[in-house]
């Protein structure tokens, strides 16, 4: 049987402690996947569509930054990137500067999303085609595009090293 202080999940905990629990465990995973491969390992474009594991990780970052600091939180003086650049690995990209850039932002993130008085806040600036987004519809959101990534992330792990698992 479960005990109820080691809940890290947030089964038996609110909503927000839920999601933010789902959030922090999923940060962790994507930087799992990448952190012991080699530069040029994580730089190995390995789909069609030009998808490396450490550009998959650059992306999420800028999807943090977009979707909290940009549209939530309203910063000023965000600089957005398209979707595909999000992607792009560039000369001087070390893992641990990507994966640093990516803890950088979940942690920004979720200060915001802490901060918050509640999840059904709306975002300071409209998201492109859905208008003001509520924190929940954000929160919810980038869990599932984290999630998905990570199953990339787990795809191509495995298929440059063998190595499954969280």
């Amino acid at each position: 049987m479960a005990d109820q202080d080691d809940d890290w999940l947030g089964v038996r905990q609110p909503e927000r402690e839920t999601l933010l629990g789902f959030r922090d465990w999923y940060e962790q995973v994507v930087v799992n996947k990448v952190e012991d491969l080699t530069l040029e390992q994580a730089s190995t474009v390995m789909t069609p569509s030009g998808m490396s594991p450490l550009g998959v990780v650059k992306h999420l970052a800028s999807a943090e930054a977009g979707w909290y600091r940009d549209t939530f939180a309203g910063e000023p003086d965000f600089t957005e990137v398209s979707n595909d650049e999000s992607f792009v690995v560039n000369d001087g990209d070390t893992i641990e500067s990507v994966t640093a850039e990516y803890r950088e932002e979940c942690a920004r993130s979720k200060a915001i999303i802490e901060a918050a008085g509640s999840l059904d806040d709306l975002s300071a600036r409209e998201a492109e085609i859905r208008g003001h987004t509520s924190l929940r519809w954000i929160l919810i959101h980038m869990l599932e595009e984290t999630a998905r990534h990570a199953g990339h992330l787990d795809l191509m792990r495995e298929q440059l090293d063998g190595r499954t698992g969280d």
